[in-house]
């Protein structure tokens, strides 16, 4: 046979391997590339016969497997659908090797079919590999599962619909998607012909499908079907399975054997129930009794508190720890800027007289005022802009009161021509305007003589007592929250039973003490539940009570020892003996943990070496206030179980009541220092500017006495006494803890509620810092009112006497500040608005001189800023 073709010039030769009769043979074909080639047979010594076309196609590939689940018994008609697979030779499969699978394939070449065969198999699913052959090659074709046998539960016959009879079988959900074309059903009895039934379609429920069959009874039957004796049979593949009938349900018989044994049940549930409810009730009332004898005794102890206990108070302070003037002014200018304050206090480089030309500008008062509100209408020169730059004017001007009260007079007037406009009785009432913060600085230096004359020592005693009271009882070193308070976000209503330890302190002679005479042998109350540095912090304030004055080390030089016979031992906040918690939660030593009772001897001595101050835990240390797991183990090893369970913040708020009443003389006092006038003298400041208040209310007709009294109050208590009040550390060189700032924070809301206008209506859901001074408000209301009146009815102040005390307070702090620092922050911000402040002075009428110093000064700037530079 000779083959011609287009990728070859040669012709190709098949030789003929067998001939089967007189019209068929058979040849080999030579291998060549996909293309159609002419043949023809040619025998020797003949010409070639007419050629006919042979194909040259691709090996066969399968695409897909339709349907490519069947089930165990086999039987299940599968197509592969490729291309090319009419030149397979075989079909084997991977589980049947041997065997060789009949397979038939279309004439187009694309599909093939087989039947699936029966395999043996556990549960589950079995995968099979088809593997399809071309002569000595083996191609993939994809593989195809097993799954069980379908299973049919029982069947449903219905032969009232004449002629017709309807079958129901129901079936188990399954993975196998049968068809209803690959489903044979039909029935059979003893005396009646086979009935094949054609399936109508199969729905499916949730957890079985339902197969819908439908037939035509035999016209030749002379009786009905009798249901009790038909076998239905269902066919898959090579399946058949007879259906079992519908088993039949005897409910009655259920309910009957039921219920005795849900009689009995119930029964012994009841029986369990009421032993269990006995018992529990039992431990219930004992467990309330407890909870009952403890809240009583918390009562009781409470109100003991309050009836009889007393504070002892010191007597005698020695010398008020009151900050001098200028770091008094500093800290209430600057209250939030330490650095900056610090630099008016250093003695300036730069001689004064360099800076003479911008200080005679700032001192023309029209100059000055325009410059204010070119400044307020910048968006960029914010709150903060604003309350440094009054701070800066009030140190550069502070030698030049007079002339600054004026400036405050005439900003105030402006301010009260915007707030007219709107609501007047909002003027003054926050600190967003220089004015506003001017005014805060005014008080500060006008009343620094009155504060530190009259005011200074109720309020060092109102602070004094109030810290012993809260160190009387327990106080968490980490939360700094404590027992006795008057805040209820401090109150330390975890804390455990406690007692007091009356040690017996001797102090180590030091150098700052040799000569002193000091006494060096003292007894100390400090409490069992107290860390070391707790212990150390009564000490020291012992040894200055005692001796009035200081012991001479810093807390973190000073180290105790306790003393037992011929041993000492250091007593540390933390050390080896510690007690470590959950989560490696340390717990710090306390004089109970080292077991101190009354008595004992502590000698203090001093440090070799410095160490961090004590007090100072990061989280990872605990005192009092335990993690709520070791809190819990705590309440279960506790010698009378149940009475430290029931703590709840509530049981405690006796505690601020007590505190209240132990403190309650030194805060009336300090409030009476504040708003009384002794001898009928009220300080100039005030007089003066609740004058000129009232005189600006009757200018702009203003009828309301509340809006008169809302001025003063805040300009006044608002503005200057508040913020003393909260910060004592503005005026005593001591130090405010966060518990005494929350404590603060209580006072100062009951001093302002004294000076409001609005009645208090408090309920059970009131704050209890609200609660707390309730009573006492009304009778200082009345205090104020009067305050208010006796200064109203004071005659006239002479402008005189104003201008000769404002006079006398510039002289008398004279060279205390650097001026020259706070007029070179006054001229940065004129340069960052330079070109507006410029401007403005352009079209300002008589302000020409002081728009040609302007343009002046910023020259010798420029110039002094390249000398530097150079």
């Amino acid at each position: 046979m000779e083959i011609t073709g287009t990728s070859s010039c040669q012709r190709d030769v098949g030789y003929v391997t067998k001939v089967l009769n007189g019209t068929h043979m058979k040849f080999c074909l030579p291998p060549s590339r996909k293309e159609v080639k002419s043949a023809c047979i040619k025998e020797d010594g003949f010409e070639c016969s007419a050629s006919f076309p042979l194909h040259y196609v691709s090996f066969p590939s399968c695409t897909k497997i339709l349907p490519n689940i069947t089930w165990m018994s086999g039987g299940r008609n599968m197509t592969i659908h490729g291309k090319y697979l009419n030149i397979i030779d075989e079909i084997i499969l991977s589980d049947f090797p041997q065997s060789i699978m009949q397979f038939t394939c279309h004439k187009n070449s694309y599909e093939c079919s087989f039947t699936t065969p029966a395999i043996k198999m556990e549960k589950g699913s079995k995968i099979i590999n088809i593997i399809s052959k071309v002569e000595n090659i083996n191609i993939s074709c994809g593989y195809f599962q097993y799954y069980p046998d379908p299973e049919f539960i029982h069947y449903e016959l219905i032969t009232d619909l004449e002629p017709d009879l309807e079958l129901k079988i129901h079936k188990t959900k399954d993975n196998l998607n049968l068809s209803r074309h690959e489903l044979e059903v039909f029935i059979s009895d003893e005396n009646l012909v086979n009935i094949t039934f054609s399936v109508q379609n199969i729905s499916n429920t949730a957890t079985r499908s339902i197969i819908h069959c439908r037939a035509k009874q035999e016209k030749t039957l002379t009786r009905k079907i009798n249901k009790s004796n038909v076998k239905v049979y269902v066919k898959v593949g090579n399946f058949v399975h007879e259906v079992p009938t519908e088993k039949k349900n005897y409910p009655f018989l259920y309910i009957l054997l039921l219920i005795p044994i849900v009689i009995a049940v119930f029964l012994v549930a009841v029986f369990v129930t009421q032993r269990k409810s006995k018992q529990l009730n039992q431990k219930l009332s004992e467990h309330l009794e407890l909870l009952e004898c403890e809240l009583r005794k918390e009562i009781r102890e409470g109100f003991v508190e309050l009836q009889v206990e007393e504070l002892d108070i010191v007597d005698s302070f020695g010398t008020i720890p009151f900050l001098d003037y200028k770091h008094f002014v500093l800290r209430t200018f600057f209250p939030e800027a330490i650095g900056i304050s610090s630099m008016f206090i250093e003695d300036s480089n730069e001689p004064l007289s360099k800076d003479q030309g911008l200080y005679a500008l700032i001192c023309n008062k029209k100059f000055l005022v325009t410059l204010i509100h070119i400044l307020e209408k910048q968006k960029t020169f914010d709150i903060k802009d604003r309350c440094l730059f009054a701070s800066f004017l009030t140190i550069a001007l502070q030698t030049n009161l007079v002339y600054l009260t004026n400036i405050l007079e005439i900003l105030t007037k402006d301010l009260m021509e915007q707030s007219s406009n709107m609501q007047p009785k909002l003027m003054l009432r926050r600190t967003e305007s220089v004015v506003e913060k001017l005014l805060t600085n005014w008080m500060s230096v006008c009343l620094s003589g009155f504060l530190r004359e009259t005011v200074g020592e109720p309020f060092f005693l109102f602070v004094t007592t109030l810290n012993q009271r809260i160190i009387k009882g327990p106080v968490d070193v980490i939360s700094c929250k404590a027992l006795y308070t008057l805040n209820e976000d401090w109150l330390l209503w975890q804390a455990p039973k406690f007692s007091t330890v009356v040690l017996n302190v001797a102090f180590e002679n030091i150098q700052e003490n040799e000569s002193s005479g000091t006494t060096q042998n003292i007894q100390v109350k400090i409490l069992d539940c107290d860390t070391i540095g707790q212990a150390k912090e009564k000490i020291l304030q012992a040894f200055l009570n005692k001796n009035g004055s200081l012991y001479g080390l810093q807390l973190s030089e000073m180290g105790l020892t306790l003393e037992s016979g011929s041993q000492t031992k250091e007593l540390l906040d933390v050390d080896g003996s510690s007690v470590i918690l959950e989560n490696r939660v340390t717990k710090l030593n306390t004089i109970g943990h080292y077991g101190i009772s009354d008595g004992a001897t502590i000698t203090v001595f001093k440090k070799k070496q410095d160490i961090s101050a004590d007090g100072e835990y990061s989280e990872d240390y605990c005192h009092l206030i335990l993690p709520d797991a070791e809190a819990a183990k705590e309440t279960q090893n506790a010698n009378n179980k149940g009475k430290q369970k029931f703590k709840v913040k509530e049981m405690y708020l006796t505690k601020l009541l007590s505190t209240k009443v132990a403190i309650h003389s030194t805060v009336e006092k300090l409030f009476r220092s504040i708003w009384n006038l002794p001898n009928n003298k009220v300080p100039v400041a005030i007089k003066y500017f609740f004058d000129f208040l009232d005189a600006q209310a009757e200018n702009k007709k203003i009828t309301d006495p509340d809006v008169v009294h809302i001025w003063k109050t805040n300009s006044l208590p608002l503005r200057f006494w508040v913020n003393i009040l909260k910060n004592p550390q503005f005026v005593f060189d001591i130090k405010k803890t966060p518990h005494i700032d929350g404590c603060l924070s209580v006072i100062a809301q009951a001093f302002m509620d004294a000076f409001s206008l609005s009645e208090q209506h408090l309920g059970k859901e009131a704050p209890t810092n609200k609660l707390l001074y309730a009573k006492d408000i009304p009778l200082y209301k009345e205090e104020v009112k009067a305050f208010y009146k006796a200064i109203k009815d004071l005659p006239p102040l002479p402008r005189a006497e104003l201008e000769e005390f404002l006079i006398l307070e510039s002289q008398k702090h004279e060279n205390e500040f650097n001026e020259a620092e706070a007029l070179n922050k006054i001229y940065q911000y004129i340069a960052r608005y330079f070109d507006k402040i410029l401007n403005k002075l352009e079209t300002e009428r008589g302000l020409e001189e002081a728009q040609q110093q302007l343009l002046n000064i910023k020259s010798l700037m420029d110039e002094k800023k390249k000398c530097k530079w150079a």
